[in-house]
């Protein structure tokens, strides 16, 4: 067996959620939302399904969706992109991510990650033989510092993976912060993978592509998902985009990996994301009205919450909560005898974890905010100090 995947166990994700569907806990851990989607989108897959093509579509994508991601970015973030050369089809933001990782890293290479993380890209950039360096942001803020990122890179540095906005922290990183980042990778020849996958879920502020800052465009593998975008995660329909370059590499990975993805779903994403900005303003207004639902009641029972700039997803630190325990162990607790599932922030952390931060997703229906914050009201007073 590879040691790699050997080694590693279960994701946390798939842990906590199996205890939701043992015991019946409100699952507040995974991201995925109560409703079904945008109904004008599902009933275009369907019937696409039953009136259009079935066999394989071209290995980068439908060019009716490779040209709707284009116009998708030029509308929304400005983005000039040529779409028969520049925008890769995959199957789901994950494919998207390993695609690229495989054909940009070599073994032996370095690359920059910044914890917490999704737990994705560590087994992917060690199976392809690269060696990850690690920086570690800490709560409340969760900023990068530029010592920190200087004292990562080194002249085997290759890649460095980038999560805005951040799961699971909510956080949204501001021009300062790309900009410092881009004067790196130009100053160090350093290709930048940039996991964007909520960049329509923003609500302070305005969300600024890292492929969009000056000298970044053919050094910037950009990842998106329509599973995020649309609230539909079961569909695994991601993408990415990048320069004439890179794209075609990562192209190269992607045609072993899945080859390409089922057509009608790519049809009726294409339909979505040729939506009026009314339709992503409304969106995002109703997850705003989720996410603060979730933030009232658990200050009102007592606890604090982080900043949640975007995302589906609130923190809340226990310490400061006037609770002891460890994220794991209340995560354990909360699920079994609480009756919430939720998600230590520590599972994010390949090593020197914070340990007092716990992850809750808040795209669930009102009811079950409501009785979520119950459950979590009654078990902070029975665990506080």
């Amino acid at each position: 067996m590879n040691p790699i995947y050997a080694a590693l166990p279960t994701t946390i994700f798939e842990t906590m959620s199996a205890i939701a569907r043992e015991t019946g806990a409100i699952n507040l851990g995974q991201g995925f939302p109560d409703a079904p989607g945008p109904e004008d989108i599902r009933r275009a897959a369907a019937d696409a399904l039953l009136e259009r093509s079935n066999q394989y579509p071209p290995m980068a994508g439908l060019p009716e969706l490779r040209q709707a991601i284009a116009a998708h970015y030029r509308e929304h973030h400005g983005l000039n992109l040529d779409w028969q050369k520049e925008v890769i089809v995959t199957s789901g933001a994950t494919e998207a991510i390993a695609g690229a990782i495989l054909s940009l890293v070599s073994p032996g290479d370095e690359v920059v990650l910044v914890q917490p993380l999704y737990d994705a890209y560590l087994p992917m950039v060690r199976r392809a033989g690269a060696i990850p360096k690690l920086i570690s942001l800490q709560p409340p803020e969760w900023t990068l510092d530029p010592a920190a990122l200087d004292a990562a890179i080194t002249d085997r540095t290759k890649l460095i993976i980038f999560n805005n906005p951040a799961n699971p922290t909510g956080r949204m990183y501001d021009r300062a912060t790309l900009e410092m980042i881009a004067d790196r990778c130009i100053r160090h020849d350093i290709l930048a993978l940039c996991d964007e996958v909520w960049e329509q879920v923003v609500f302070d502020g305005e969300h600024v592509p890292l492929i969009a800052l000056p000298g970044m465009r053919d050094r910037t593998v950009k990842v998106g998902s329509a599973g995020k975008i649309f609230a539909l995660t079961g569909w695994k329909v991601g993408w990415i985009v990048a320069g004439e370059t890179l794209a075609p590499q990562v192209a190269k990975a992607h045609q072993f990996l899945t080859f390409t993805t089922p057509p009608n779903l790519q049809w009726a994403v294409a339909q979505g994301l040729a939506k009026p900005r009314s339709w992503f303003e409304d969106m995002r207004a109703g997850f705003a009205r989720s996410r603060d639902r979730l933030i009232a009641g658990l200050e009102r029972s007592g606890y604090a919450v982080l900043p949640s700039q975007a995302t589906w997803f609130v923190s809340v630190d226990l310490t400061a909560s006037g609770i002891s325990l460890e994220d794991v162990e209340f995560a354990q607790r909360m699920a079994l005898e609480g009756g919430v599932v939720t998600i230590p922030v520590s599972a994010f952390f390949e090593e020197a974890p914070v340990t007092n931060i716990l992850r809750l997703c808040y795209c669930k229906d009102d009811a079950v905010l409501d009785e979520a914050i119950e459950r979590l009201a009654r078990m902070r007073d029975v665990l506080a100090t």
